[in-house]
This record gives C-alpha cells, structure tokens and sequence, in this order.
C-alpha cells in the first residue's frame, strides 16, 4: 500500500513541480514526416493523434497497446531481462549475453523507427 500511496504522490508532486511548461521542440524534419502520416499534434510529449482516446480505440491504437505489449513482454522473458537490466547491469559486469542483447535491442529500435512506426501510422 505504501508503493502505491507513494508512487501517486510522486506523480502528482513531479508534475505540479517538476514538469518543464517549456514547448518541446521537434526538428522541421521529423514535423514534415510525421505529418505525412496524420500526425498534427504536437503540443506535448505523446501526440494525442497517436495516443488520445479516440486512437488508441482504433485498430491503430490497439496495435500499439496490445501487440505492443505482448512484444515487450515476449521480448523482456526471451532476452531473459529487460534493457535496463542488460544495458545498464549485465554491460557493467562485461557479460557477453547482455552485449548481444543490448545491440540487438538497439538495431531493433531502429528497424522499427524507420519502418515499424512509418507502418502502423499508415493504417
């Protein structure tokens, strides 16, 4: 109960104290292609094109949350840890499994940055 109690607390004194009221800025270039894909919303930091309530009930929404999270928790049991774990962890301890799974988490993220999200922003 204490975690729970604590971790509301934290989140509510992180973003009445914390939060930056600063606009976040984004290349002209990542602008100009994400709207290509329907993004228009830039005003924080999870465009509500992509995250609002209205998308994530779509089957672009459902992808994202649903497939998505079965992946990261596929992923997370078949690497046997998660990349914090790996990265962070099993790299400072010079274990080579956590080298493997770090750059393959690396190339993964960038496979689906050029090609995954441009897929799914698509549908």
């Amino acid at each position: 109960m204490y975690f729970v109690v604590g971790t509301l607390l934290g989140g509510f004194l992180a973003t009445q104290f914390l939060s930056n009221p600063n606009d976040i800025i984004i290349a002209d270039a990542t602008k100009a292609h994400l709207q290509e894909h329907g993004v228009i919303d830039f005003a924080g930091m999870l465009p509500s094109d992509v995250f609002g309530w209205d998308a994530l009930l779509s089957v672009r929404g459902l992808i994202f949350t649903v497939v998505g999270g079965f992946l990261v928790g596929f992923g997370t049991r078949w690497a046997g840890g998660c990349t914090s774990g790996h990265a962070i962890m099993g790299l400072s301890n010079l274990q080579w499994p956590s080298l493997v799974a770090t750059c393959c988490f690396m190339v993964g993220g960038i496979l689906m940055t050029w090609f995954g999200i441009p897929f799914l922003l698509s549908l």
